[in-house]
């Protein structure tokens, strides 16, 4: 049975309309104040919320409206108010409100209300549990130090427009960031439409992002609607961004800059109102400064930089996460969880994670259809990873500064953190080239990234093609 709050400071209000309300088969609770109405709301959130606009007391209605949107951003609020005007109705849809009531109230008014706010909120449910069903639910797990400053980020630039550039390693979860990013937002109503601007091809960047009319071009059958234009009063996320071309730089610097596109093909120019997230795993500073991303591009994307911790920085957030995956796992097949001794999670604690969460939950999920149900060891936790660190063995030949590194390792104690991590990416690198019979164009795509990246860690870590 659904609940509507009543919050009004009327006793003959709250009456008539819980009585009416009551008769249609809802469940009514009442409050007489903003203040009663948040605590309410903190209790057990009800499916919609009537909120009067005039009431006295520490929180008016503009107030109390804030207030349950910080505490219950999915639950439908809908103003009522018999002396407010147009100027009030606007600041409160701005707020979050899903619907503004004139007093007196009609019953068919109230009904409506209440009966397109209850399918507002299954909506959401239903949304919700679609995106976390594709992987970006937008739940981030884990308490450490490194995450709650992620969270406290989100917190503070969700409810402007700002444009955000999330910066991390591969498999850090940049996407599930912008989605939380948009959640918490004014927007989340809205589209959150996803770019992943490494898999569009070069000649359909334009038709992709800002789409085209039909006979635009040879194939163009019929009129396509652009990522632009579909996450109208939404977001746009540019996932890989690092990885646009020249020409899709240009044409995504004028769309930011004029807040208007046009199709391939058209001549109508087209105002669109999107904010724009976007995340690489690039150093785009440096691309700047290499000259193969536009320095006018990166100030207009990194308005307010957000950069997202590799896991091997999160400490115990990884026991959390192991947990988070193995339910998802009995959620997704319906076979009982693992069970994990403490060996085996200190392993995975260990463990340098350079695919970070992504590796994870791989990891998780390979060791629960393995082993359902049963006590997952140390040493069933050390078999995968040695399967994995086995299939990676190094395929090419020290160079002269790696084995005086390695014996002046062996002479003088523990080799450092960022020697092994060279070390593991070395490793990592070398298998690729060589599975790809040293074609660094193939590796790059083996490895999930681009070609000119591949060659500075090359570079840097002293691999030559040639040898391998």
């Amino acid at each position: 049975m659904p609940i509507v709050l009543i919050a009004d400071d009327e006793p003959n209000i709250r009456r008539m309309v819980g009585a009416l309300l009551s008769g249609e088969g809802y469940e009514v609770a009442e409050t007489a104040s903003g203040v009663e109405a948040v605590a309410r709301v903190k209790e057990g959130e009800p499916d919609v919320a009537l909120v009067d606009l005039m009431m006295p007391g520490e929180l008016d209605g503009m107030a109390t409206l804030g207030r349950l949107r910080d505490v219950a951003p999915d639950l439908p609020v809908i103003m009522m108010s018999g002396r407010a005007g147009l100027a009030d109705a606007v600041k409160a849809t701005k707020l979050g409100a899903f619907n503004f009531l004139e007093k007196p109230l009609t019953p068919e008014g109230v009904l409506l209300a209440v009966s397109s706010a209850l399918e507002l909120r299954q909506t959401r449910r239903v949304a919700r549990a679609l995106r976390a069903e594709l992987g970006f639910g937008g739940q981030m797990v884990g308490k450490s130090e490194a995450m709650n400053t992620v969270r406290q980020m989100i917190a503070r630039v969700a409810p402007s427009d700002a444009r955000v550039l999330i910066t991390g390693e591969s498999g850090t979860g940049k996407e599930l960031v912008a989605s939380a990013i948009h959640d918490a937002s004014p927007r989340r109503e809205k589209p959150f439409v996803r770019v992943n601007c490494a898999a569009i091809p070069r000649d359909l960047v334009e038709s992709e992002m800002f789409g085209h009319e039909r006979g635009a071009f040879t194939g163009a059958t019929q009129t396509r609607i652009g990522r632009f234009e579909l996450a109208h009063r939404g977001t746009l996320f540019l996932d890989e961004v690092g990885d646009l071309g020249p020409d899709a730089q240009a044409k995504l610097l004028r769309a930011i800059e004029a807040k208007e596109i046009q199709r391939v093909g058209g001549n109508r120019i087209i105002r669109t109102d999107v904010r724009i997230i976007s995340a690489t795993n690039h150093d785009l500073q440096r691309a700047v400064r290499a000259g193969t991303f536009r320095e006018d591009l990166y100030f207009r994307l990194q308005v307010i930089p957000l950069a997202i911790p590799p896991l091997r920085e999160r400490g115990d957030d990884i026991f959390e996460l192991v947990e988070h995956f193995s339910e998802q796992f009995l959620q997704r097949s319906g076979q009982a969880k693992p069970r994990w001794r403490s060996d085996a999670l200190q392993l995975l604690r260990d463990y340098p994670w350079p695919g970070n969460v992504r590796e994870l939950a791989n990891i998780v999920e390979r060791l629960a259809i393995l082993h359902p149900g049963a006590e997952i060891t140390g040493q069933k936790v050390e078999d995968v990873l040695i399967v994995d660190r086995d299939e990676e063995e190094p395929v090419t030949t020290p160079t002269r500064a790696q084995a005086r590194v390695g014996a002046e390792s062996a002479a003088h104690g523990p080799v450092s953190l960022a020697d092994k991590l060279d070390s593991f990416e070395r490793t990592v690198i070398a298998r690729a080239l060589a599975e790809a019979s040293g074609n660094v164009a193939d590796a790059a795509r083996r490895l999930q990234t681009d070609r000119p990246n591949l060659y500075r860690r090359m570079k840097r870590l002293g691999i030559n093609v040639t040898r391998v």
